[in-house]
């Protein structure tokens, strides 16, 4: 098997594993086992499994943050038009609840970590969301006026109430089809955004 091959096939089987499992109850004995390579060959790919765990971690975090990329970018990229920013809060919660559905617990390597006694460790792991929140925070800030500190506190918020729904709705069985658990957190997440916006913010025109 080519050699990126073997190292997507090992990055999965961790997945799973550290998801299921967590950190401290995964060896790389199960990892080699699981993944049907040799120890030799593991360690070549990984020198420990701290770092295949971030390894993993990272590949989570690059799929949420290209997912939230794309729902930022109609305000990012501008002008800004009136109504545009509801449909970029429907596309950040919508980011959120795509990703948990396809990853399913594998999210939890992002969200819910058990590997957080060290503080290099932890930011790595919460990068994908510390990324993700300050690009919203960058939206806010253009739309409502409001200092630095106060929009970055509110896109962790916005963040955190995307994450918080799409964890709990995959969770909760199924019991709420994905779109409408997206449009009951977009609107909930909206109608406090919309609250926020300057009288005086002027959109953009169409040409």
């Amino acid at each position: 098997m080519p050699r990126d091959a073997r190292r997507a096939q090992v990055l999965l089987v961790a997945r799973d594993l550290f998801s299921g499992d967590g950190f401290h109850h995964v060896s790389m004995d199960d990892i080699a086992e699981r993944a049907q390579v040799s120890k030799p060959v593991l360690y070549r790919h990984f020198p420990s499994k701290l770092d295949l765990y971030l390894a993993v971690v990272e590949e989570q975090g690059v799929e949420l943050l290209r997912a939230v990329d794309q729902a930022l970018e109609p305000i990012e990229q501008g002008p800004v038009h009136r109504g545009d920013g509801r449909g970029v809060v429907q596309a950040l919660v919508r980011a959120y609840f795509d990703f948990v559905e396809v990853a399913g617990e594998s999210s939890s390597l992002l969200f819910e970590s058990d590997v957080t006694h060290d503080a290099a460790v932890r930011a790595r792991v919460e990068g994908a969301g510390s990324e993700a929140a300050r690009g919203i925070a960058r939206v806010l800030g253009d739309v409502t006026g409001l200092p630095t500190d106060h929009t970055a506190l509110l896109a962790a918020t916005l963040v955190g109430m995307a994450q918080t729904g799409a964890t709990s709705r995959f969770r909760g069985g199924g019991g709420l089809e994905v779109d409408d658990a997206v449009d009951l957190v977009a609107r909930l997440a909206w109608h406090g955004v919309a609250g926020l916006i300057r009288e005086d913010y002027e959109y953009g025109t169409t040409a």
